[in-house]
């Protein structure tokens, strides 16, 4: 069983999600899409091997569609 992304994408999994509990522990982030900042803050999660996407990210670039 994989423990983390990197561990499932080794193994080939690719639809791997982690668990709730994983996901509640990720800060979310109020970065741009697609922003250096955002970027940074996917990759940080790819090296900790938490998920790279909270429910509570920014999502689009203006605050009131949010």
């Amino acid at each position: 069983m994989a423990r983390s992304v990197i561990d499932a994408i080794k193994d080939g999994l690719w639809d791997y999600e982690p668990e709730e509990s994983a996901k509640e522990k990720l800060p979310a982030t109020n970065a741009l899409p697609g922003s250096k900042e955002k970027l940074s803050v996917l990759a940080e999660r790819l090296r900790a091997g938490t998920p790279l996407w909270h429910p509570s990210d920014r999502i689009c670039y203006r605050e009131d569609e949010e």
